[in-house]
């Protein structure tokens, strides 16, 4: 079984009853810790009490565009007790329906939610009694020194390396003058040991912590000066803490051990920091730490000030600055599209938002910081609501926006005037479009969706933007008879109607309707390129280009029209539903 979103090999028969659907909206609830998703989030479910022989074979397609040493892809299954499970993937490269790209297969052996995650790479080994010495493959200037005798039995080890780049330790230092005396850090680096088996003997770590080479000259004067600075009483041991020692390589450098206990990071005492070649220091531990982090200086810092840059640089590996970009085209004056983006990109997404086709006018907010998960509630007041049902009575969005750093994070929205005689003084509708943040520590389940906070509950908000809707040019020469127009309202097919069919289609459906359509074959390429992976825009721009142009003189219903082509498509039962919508909707102007 075969789709745009996965692919699926199964037993005879299982394609009758195995049910698939995408489950975007669920994103927020699919990413924890230091994961980011790169895939489109999948629900598989079983018809009724049918059966189906496991395992099946899934390849879920994705695109990781920062991958690294220090991450992998795994599969990541939630099940129907909301249990998380790591899968990892046979594969991640193949053809499947024709297309080659990445795809991640695994076997699966049990239903739920399916994403493709990039993590960090969890690896473990064991240590037997008589010790071990062990180099992490993504990192081998990283070493773990087990002496024989450090357990009494043989003892499994998990770790993960998260590296720590000049660029994040640079937008940390900004936050405080006492962090600008810190050179350089070490990698994070995460272990676990069995809480039942303390070590009997010290465990040697070796870390890289490179020093700062422009500080490198005259480090005998620096040495004299940072001496003279310091306290010549009793106080001088509580302000160099005693597991601060001088680099050997720059002796104006001052090396400093600290290790987190149960997210809780501290300064241990007695720890003898010794620096080697190449920008490597090792020491020796006697009690379990879950994180560890080597800190270089250039003067001694505070206990309080060296555990504050600890959280601070975890927070760090998992915040991102972006960037909320509105663009208006001219050709769609009614439609905007609301699109999140990483600041580090924006001069691209920008330049490459500008060559979409037609002119279109961009709207940029100042800086916001985002979690991976972490979500953007729109509000719209003024006079400019959402058309269709898109929003609620209050103007607030059904659909928000997930932040997802690893990929296209949009929203198309579809305006309407609130009050079509106000700002009457202005050629345009006036409105502002309010961004509230939902952190992903808010998102919790409601039954089989998201739960969603009120907007009340969501403090201030994060950005402003303003809106601009041009009014509709109102002919006066030629008066309309009521009968007229109704007609035109009957025979029309409304933006909402044109949505409701959007969310319905597929991505193998969207091909054959333009065809059945006859539309340009470059007309609909171009939707795509400017659409992006968004399935409905994709679908909601062809119709509505189809819409447009149809004969102005024509008086053929437009809907009976549409529900032909979709039933030459392969899709009879939404031409049924579609007559039938419409019909609703002439009984209600009636």
């Amino acid at each position: 079984m075969g789709g745009g979103a996965c692919f699926i090999r199964a037993p005879l028969g299982a394609a009758s009853v195995l049910y698939c659907e995408v489950a975007d909206a669920l994103s927020c609830l699919m990413v924890n810790g230091a994961e980011e998703l790169v895939s489109r989030v999948i629900r598989f479910r079983i018809q009724g009490c049918a059966d189906i022989r496991f395992p099946l074979i899934m390849a879920l397609p994705f695109c990781a565009r920062h991958r690294g040493n220090y991450r992998t892809i795994a599969v990541k299954v939630v099940d129907g007790e909301r249990r998380a499970s790591y899968l990892i993937p046979a594969t991640t490269e193949g053809t499947y329906g024709g297309q080659r790209g990445s795809f991640a297969e695994v076997k699966v052996y049990s239903l739920g939610l399916f994403a493709v995650v990039s993590c960090l790479k969890q690896e473990h080994f064991t240590v037997p009694r008589r010790g071990l010495s062990h180099k992490p493959p993504v990192d081998s200037r990283i070493c773990l020194d087990y002496p024989p005798g450090s357990f009494t039995a043989p003892v499994l080890v998990q770790y993960t390396i998260q590296p720590l780049d000049a660029v994040l330790l640079a937008g940390v230092k900004m936050k405080s003058e006492a962090y600008r005396r810190v050179v350089s850090t070490s990698p994070l680096l995460c272990l676990a040991h069995p809480s039942s088996q303390p070590l009997r003997r010290p465990l040697t770590v070796t870390l890289p912590c490179p020093p700062n080479p422009d500080k490198k000259k005259d480090t005998r004067t620096q040495w004299r000066d940072m001496e003279r600075l310091l306290p010549l009483t009793a106080a001088k041991p509580v302000m160099l803490n005693s597991s601060t020692q001088s680099s050997k390589e720059n002796p104006a450098e001052l090396l400093t051990v600290l290790g987190a206990t149960h997210q809780q990071w501290i300064v241990p005492e007695g720890i003898a920091i010794r620096s080697h070649q190449n920008g490597l220091v090792s020491f020796d531990l006697m009690e379990n730490f879950d994180r560890l982090l080597v800190v270089r200086l250039l003067s001694p810092l505070q206990s309080c000030h060296l555990t504050s840059l600890a959280e601070d640089l975890v927070d760090s590996t998992r915040r991102h600055l972006v960037t909320v970009v509105l663009q208006h085209h001219q050709g769609q004056p009614r439609v905007i599209l609301v699109v999140v983006l990483p600041s580090r990109e924006l001069s691209w997404e920008l330049s490459r938002l500008q060559a979409g086709g037609d002119e279109a006018t961009l709207e940029t907010s100042p800086e916001i910081c985002m979690q991976e998960g972490d979500q953007l509630v729109l509000r719209l007041c003024g006079n400019i609501t959402c058309a269709g049902l898109r929003a609620n009575e209050h103007g607030v969005l059904n659909e928000r926006i997930t932040f997802h750093s690893q990929r296209r994070n949009e929203l198309l929205v579809h305006l309407t005037e609130v009050d079509p005689f106000g700002n009457y003084s202005s050629p345009h509708y006036k409105g502002v479009v309010v961004f509230y943040k939902a952190t992903r520590g808010q998102a919790e389940w409601g039954g089989d969706k998201a739960a969603q906070l009120d907007v009340e509950h969501l403090g201030e908000p994060v950005c402003t933007l303003p809106l601009t809707l041009p009014k509709r040019i109102r002919s006066i020469r030629q008066p309309v008879t009521p009968r007229v127009t109704l007609s035109e309202r009957t025979d029309s097919l409304p933006d909402s109607l044109l949505l409701w069919l959007s969310g319905e289609l597929s991505e193998e459906e969207i091909g054959p309707l333009a065809l059945s359509l006859r539309l340009r074959r470059s007309a609909t390429q171009m939707v795509k390129l400017r659409a992006g992976d968004n399935l409905p825009g994709q679908a909601f721009r062809i119709l509505t280009m189809w819409r447009r142009e149809l004969p102005a003189s024509q008086v053929q219903p437009k809907a009976p029209q549409l529900a032909r082509c979709l039933a030459r498509s392969g899709r009879p039962d939404l031409a049924r539903e579609l007559l039938l919508r419409q019909a609703a909707t002439t009984v209600t102007l009636k």
